[in-house]
């Protein structure tokens, strides 16, 4: 990429486009093209392509998406599915159309099956049957990795594709209905420690901040999502093996790709990863204490687990010049200092 090359990151406010944008800003990048949703809807077909007509990017990060962690995946099936394909469907399909130099296209490690072997190769994909909890989601996301392949194939375009194990870090997602296991382990933990300290006004306006219409009891709210001030539920046994990658460690691996290599270099897909993986019960634990609540953790064993482990092998990207930098301890800290300071959470 050429530092005026025109740049389209798809997804910008999301967790891993923002960090994207972050990112190429310091780099020098100058023609970063970007677009909200009220202002481009890339689900609707020809509105991306006249968006692709008129813009004409060079390079296009596809990093937008319609996620959530198992409430959301187990609740909105149809549109995890019906969304992310056509997501991907039409800005594939536009770069293609307009001659869009390079794509780089972000999956997810949930494509691979549910007992897949560990850590998980490249080549694990569809050898078996998926985790049910996400298989809407892990569908559209093979779906594109696949567009993108014979789209290489059949037309010559250097498409490539990135598959993520779980991300964190500065604007992800903390709503308890749609969030992953570590944003909403997050912003529990810090409710559940401002409600042990008793400042029920700072919590309105935490809750407000995502429910703007808010006039519940706060104990009566927050016990529905199993805070107390004594304890926090979670759900399922807290056994299962998870693998998280702080996003700017992300963000950098899809800079390095785009900027150096093409999908020949790459084949189909390549993992991206952070090379450890932790019990949820573990996270849970390290969490707590960043946080400073200072209540039990109870598990609600009538939830599911998921998948059982989810490790990433990071060889091949490895292999290309490119690791992790920054630990969970120290990614974590970083995300709760972000949530303070943000407006997403309140300073003590």
């Amino acid at each position: 990429m050429n530092r005026d090359s025109g740049i389209y990151v798809a997804g910008h406010r999301g967790l891993v486009g923002s960090a994207i944008v972050r990112m190429l800003q310091p780099k020098g990048y100058t023609n970063i093209i970007i677009r909200t949703s009220k202002e481009l809807d890339i689900k609707r077909q020809a509105d991306v392509e006249a968006f692709f007509e008129k813009e004409k990017p060079e390079y296009v990060f596809l990093a937008a998406a319609k996620v959530g962690g198992i409430i959301a995946n187990s609740t909105y099936t149809a549109e995890f599915i019906y969304d992310n394909i056509m997501i991907a469907a039409n800005v594939i399909n536009s770069a293609y159309k307009t001659g869009v130099k390079k794509l780089l296209n972000l999956g997810s490690s949930c494509i691979y099956p549910r007992l897949a072997p560990q850590p998980m190769k490249e080549e694990y994909l569809l050898t078996g049957a998926l985790e049910p909890t996400n298989e809407p989601y892990a569908i559209a996301k093979i779906s594109a990795i696949k567009l993108c392949r014979y789209y290489n194939e059949q037309y010559g375009t250097n498409f490539i594709s990135v598959m993520p194990t779980n991300l964190y870090g500065p604007n992800d997602n903390f709503d308890f209905e749609t969030s992953h296991v570590l944003p909403a382990l997050v912003r529990k933990f810090h409710l559940a420690r401002l409600l042990g300290e008793g400042k029920y006004e700072t919590i309105k306006e935490d809750i407000k901040r995502f429910a703007p219409d808010f006039k519940d009891d706060v104990v009566l709210y927050l016990s529905k999502f199993g805070i107390t001030n004594e304890y926090l539920q979670m759900w399922g046994s807290g056994e299962p093996y998870r693998e998280f990658l702080y996003v700017d460690d992300m963000a950098d691996a899809c800079i390095f790709l785009m900027e150096s290599y093409d999908h020949k270099d790459i084949g189909e897909f390549v993992n991206i990863g952070a090379e450890e993986e932790i019990k949820i019960k573990d996270l849970a634990a390290l969490i707590k204490k960043t946080v400073g609540f200072e209540g039990r953790i109870v598990h609600d064993l009538s939830k599911p687990d998921g998948m059982p482990r989810k490790l990433s092998d990071i060889s091949k990207i490895k292999a290309l010049g490119w690791k992790p930098m920054i630990n969970l301890k120290e990614g974590i800290r970083k995300t709760y200092e972000w949530y303070l300071s943000s407006g997403k959470g309140v300073k003590r």
